[in-house]
């Protein structure tokens, strides 16, 4: 480790409890990004070198975009099998990764927290409490940045296969080391990641040189729906699921997308907007600088961080939430420029 890198005080009990573990379940949020994917590979890796019986479980199969990952032994998308998994031994914990409100579990949120011991590791600002014992930091810039601190402070190594996977959790939630969350101690991290063997030149072709042609189709028609607002402060895309249907496209092409609008000199909040289930309207709000989009998002019932957050409507159209988020912002903008 960098002898730059100071390992935080994480809570005993937390620790304890890992260590003492046989068994231990991995689950995230749904719809998983490349911190939640690269935390859960890279903790159930080192647990496995530990001696430890580890299943991931995720709400879908693994996204084609983070397939390239290394990935630990057992991945399921079943939950009978992590309700097998743990009745073969009393002494296994779950532990959530990345997860700001136990909803975001998916649709069997109750039974992975039927679990004796549910232990949390997050850095969402907005973090509502769950789970016995809990290390949430909205200091750090990801969630790959606490596996890092944790598994220092017990002592662990980390294999290549894990660095790879925490250096794709830090880079992707950091916008490759362009947001504010990139803190002297995120690069002393990252440094020491790239020292055990990460490649980034690599990962980022991984990562960013993956457009497949029908996601480029996809891009082509979202962005013929940009508009703007508030003296082009606010940049906003949609998608519908008909939109996804003639690019040949799916969910997963949706990812990085927000970053064009935001890309733009004049804009200081980006928002896009989703409709692909039926009844719900999903919106993301990324942001530069001083400006907080997770106020907003909890405003409508979601949550996230600083600079990047996201909320759902349900029974409301494309055009009325548009306007209802539009409406917030500018009172954002409103507020800023005032002070």
């Amino acid at each position: 480790m960098s002898e730059n890198v100071v390992v935080q005080k994480i809570p005993e009990n937390l620790g304890e409890c890992i260590r003492a573990a046989r068994r231990v379940v991995l689950a995230t949020h749904v719809s998983p990004d490349g911190d939640a994917y690269g935390s859960v590979f890279a903790l159930a890796t080192i647990l496995e070198q530990e001696g430890k019986e580890v299943v991931c479980y995720f709400d879908e199969p693994v996204s084609p975009l983070y397939t390239f990952l290394p990935q630990p032994s057992r991945i399921v998308t079943d939950i009978a099998e992590v309700a097998d998994f743990r009745r073969s031994d009393v002494a296994s914990v779950t532990v959530a990764l990345d997860t700001g409100d136990s909803a975001r579990l998916g649709r069997h949120e109750q039974e992975l927290l039927a679990d004796a011991m549910v232990l949390v590791i997050d850095h969402h600002r907005s973090h509502k409490d769950f789970g016995n014992y809990r290390w949430v930091d909205a200091t750090s810039s990801s969630t790959g940045e606490l596996v890092y601190l944790l598994v220092k402070q017990l002592g662990y190594q980390i294999p290549l296969d894990a660095a790879l996977n925490l250096w794709v959790a830090i880079c992707t939630d950091t916008g490759s080391f362009r947001y504010e969350n990139t803190s002297p101690q995120t690069l002393r991290i990252a440094a020491d990641l790239v020292e055990q063997g990460v490649h980034p030149d690599r990962v980022a072709y991984k990562i960013y040189d993956n457009m497949t042609l029908s996601r480029f189709h996809l891009l082509q028609k979202v962005l013929q729906t940009l508009e703007m607002h508030a003296d082009d402060q606010i940049g906003m895309l949609h998608v519908t699921a008909a939109m996804l249907d003639e690019a040949g496209a799916v969910v997963d092409d949706l990812e990085g997308l927000i970053d064009y609008p935001r890309s733009l000199k004049s804009v200081a909040v980006a928002v896009f907007v989703k409709a692909i289930k039926e009844g719900v309207v999903s919106v993301s709000l990324r942001a530069k600088g001083r400006y907080d989009v997770a106020a907003i998002a909890e405003k409508f019932g979601g949550g996230g961080h600083r600079n990047a957050a996201g909320c759902r409507f349900h029974d409301k159209g494309i055009a009325e939430v548009k306007a209802l988020v539009v409406d917030e912002i500018c009172c954002l903008l409103a507020e800023q420029k005032s002070e």
